[in-house]
């Protein structure tokens, strides 16, 4: 038998008031050792900006004082998620928001119910964890601005270099199969030319999308230039690229846009490589070029593997 999560909502401003004093809090005066736990989390919560670090830090000091089984938490903004520990029958959530921004959702679960005086401390708890988590959402999305595409939101060459590396690295360790795909839009420059160019940026964001919901959550997709983009398949190995490859094809085959009483049709030219003993990076992405434009030559709407 499953029971429904209870939701709350946590409001930075009404939080701040609390910490400060100005607010009176919902339960009685607490022992001692919840009063030491506030103090050790007004500290601790201060030592890092990554957010999943904070909510770490969160998630084991608050079992001292309340027993859960796992926390989670979600940011829709930032597409993070985070799990810690196992999933229970029960579960507390709260919404917590600062001027009408969402600041992201967390649930507590357990086994056993929560009592009213556990659920008061936990939102109590919750008002120390607002300022930390709203920094380090603040770092985030700092961080991810430097490393993604404004237009198109997949990662830049610079997060394409950087990623490349450590997957190439891991692939290595592991013993794992590493492959990419080279992914080119058809005739965009005639989508340019004959439909103007904020149909071809919402060309590209359409094709970033329909790549993105096509892969799985380890897979990563960057803009290599103009209407070329990069997939990086972690853990896959050649024939299962070429499946990928041939999904994301027939994907764009079915996006089409009504301009001017006309439909632009898509299709998209790829070209697959995967990691061979040894290999670089520089290597390896330049047999996925050459697949890709052999592609090109033999008429587009293809994929080509490398040799």
């Amino acid at each position: 038998m499953s029971f429904p999560t209870r939701t709350n909502a946590i409001d930075f401003d009404s939080a701040r008031l609390q910490r400060h004093g100005f607010m009176p809090t919902h339960s009685p005066a607490q022992p001692l050792d919840y009063e030491q736990l506030q103090r050790q989390l007004g500290l601790q919560l201060q030592t890092s900006l990554e957010a999943d670090k904070i909510l770490s830090i969160f998630f084991d000091q608050v079992q001292q004082l309340i027993p859960l089984d796992a926390l989670r938490y979600k940011h829709l903004g930032t597409d993070l998620r985070l799990e810690l520990g196992e999933r229970a029958r029960h579960g507390a959530s709260y919404c917590m928001t600062h001027e009408g921004e969402q600041m992201g959702e967390v649930t507590f679960h357990r086994d056993r119910r929560f009592r009213e005086q556990e659920l008061t401390q936990l939102e109590s708890l919750l008002t120390h964890l607002l300022y930390p988590l709203r920094n380090a959402l603040l770092y985030r999305n700092a961080s991810l601005s430097a490393l993604r595409d404004p237009l198109t939101g997949a990662g830049n060459r610079i997060a394409m270099e950087q990623s490349l590396t450590r997957e190439v690295e891991v692939a290595r360790r592991q013993q794992q199969p590493l492959s990419v795909l080279m992914l080119d839009i058809d005739h965009f420059k005639v989508i340019n030319d004959t439909h103007g160019h904020a149909t071809g940026d919402a060309v590209l964001r359409a094709v970033t999308d329909t790549v993105k919901d096509r892969l799985r959550n380890i897979d990563q997709v960057f803009r290599f230039g103009g209407e070329e983009f990069l997939i990086v398949l972690t853990n896959t190995g050649r024939e299962s690229a070429a499946l990928v490859g041939e999904r994301l094809r027939n994907a764009a085959l079915r996006l089409t846009y009504p301009v001017n009483d006309r439909t632009v049709e898509l299709t998209v030219s790829l070209g697959c490589s995967t990691l061979l003993p040894g290999e670089s990076c520089d290597s390896m992405l330049r047999r996925a070029d050459t697949a890709l434009y052999a592609a090109k030559r033999q008429g587009r709407n293809r994929l080509e593997m490398a040799g």
